[in-house]
């Protein structure tokens, strides 16, 4: 199952929004256009959805209801939310979840939830406000989502939105967990934990995965070889590989001597081998050479044709979209105005179908439609 639509109403920089999704998703835009913040979508469903989560949590996380809504909003104080879910890209929604959230006007000012649906195919099993809610307006801080005694009819939406992944792997905080003080951020999506989530996988699975990871890294980091995890004596995990240099025995190195490319590529291969949720990545070529990161798309692909998991990515790289195999229906435009951002599927935009119909790559077509206008004057830049 993948989501196969979304349609956003006041949500951070949209004011409006519609996009259709498919297996593997490209977001592109301008700095501050809002990528992160779509991707936050499916973040803020999970965290909803999720045990110990809920709607008061989710919203509290991201600093109130005041900082999700639009600012293009004006008068409409409603953020909503509309996911689809289908078995596949261009087949029929399955499933439907629709959620419209408002800030109490007085009182505590808690948000509350406007009105919260969810479809099977054509039948609506659940339609609030109801008679309950009416009864108990405290009801509506809480959805159905995170409330296992009343969603046992749709639970395979809740499941699948809590196993949502997101990554945007830090290697400084691989490398040096203990040296960024107080507690870790839930579901840990900068890594810091990332190596005890490795040591924790079944050893067959485990030793499986880091096989295919080192053939992998050996095409982008040919002198590292047998990549194994261990751990030290004080039973702390650590990833450990043999790097071969000019002496006849090559030495061990643990990941505190890993390259940052080399950790965010480890990262990158165990997250899509890691399961077969939603998976969402934030710029997967930081720190990769040009050539490697040529080769992440069709990477993404071929493991899709295995394990049949939705992969979104935010991406700046022109190597990364120059892969001729990316489609428009594959590609999000976000594209800022002072309403807010507009989102389009490429393969809608009639000037980028014309050019990706003659043959020109993603790279060609759209990536000059992502440049803020006037940065070229950032040359001009008053340095004294």
């Amino acid at each position: 199952m993948i989501v196969s639509q979304v349609r956003l109403r006041n949500w951070r920089n949209f004011q409006t929004a519609v996009a259709r999704l498919g297996q593997r998703m490209f977001l592109v835009g301008p700095n501050a256009s809002g990528k992160s913040n779509f991707l936050d979508v499916f973040r803020f469903l999970r965290d909803i959805a999720m045990p110990g989560g809920g709607l008061q949590k989710a919203v509290g996380d991201r600093g109130g209801l005041s900082k999700i809504r639009c600012l293009a909003a004006r008068r409409d104080p409603v953020v909503s939310i509309e996911v689809s879910f289908s078995e596949s890209a261009g087949l029929e929604p399955i499933w439907k979840y629709e959620i419209g959230i408002r800030q109490e006007p007085r009182g505590k000012r808690q948000p509350r939830i406007e009105y919260e649906r969810v479809w099977q195919g054509k039948k609506n099993l659940l339609q609030r406000p109801d008679r309950h809610d009416k009864e108990d307006p405290a009801r509506l801080t809480q959805t159905h989502l995170e409330q296992i005694n009343v969603n046992r009819d749709f639970r395979q939406i809740v499941e699948f939105l809590e196993s949502t992944v997101y990554l945007h792997l830090v290697p400084q905080l691989l490398r040096y967990p203990d040296a960024f003080a107080g507690p870790g951020v839930p579901t840990d999506p900068f890594g810091r934990s990332f190596l005890e989530r490795v040591v924790k996988t079944p050893e067959k699975t485990r030793r499986s995965r880091l096989r295919k990871i080192e053939a992998a890294l050996q095409t982008a980091v040919p002198q590292l070889k047998q990549l194994t995890d261990t751990k030290d004596e004080m039973g702390i995990p650590h990833l450990e590989a043999v790097y071969e240099h000019w002496r006849p025995h090559a030495g061990k190195q643990r990941e505190d001597q890993f390259s940052d490319g080399t950790l965010r590529l480890i990262g990158f291969l165990w997250s899509l081998l890691d399961g077969d949720s939603l998976l969402l990545l934030e710029e997967p070529e930081l720190s990769l050479h040009s050539g490697v990161v040529r080769k992440l798309p069709a990477l993404i692909s071929k493991i899709q044709s295995r394990k049949k998991r939705q992969v979104m990515l935010s991406t700046h790289s022109v190597d990364l979209l120059s892969d001729a195999g990316i489609g428009g229906e594959e590609v999000l435009l976000l594209s800022p105005s002072t309403e807010g951002t507009r989102v389009e599927n490429c393969s809608d935009i009639d000037g980028v179908r014309t050019l990706l119909e003659s043959g020109l790559t993603i790279a060609d077509a759209v990536v000059t439609r992502t440049e803020a206008k006037g940065v070229s004057q950032l040359s001009l830049f008053d340095a004294s």
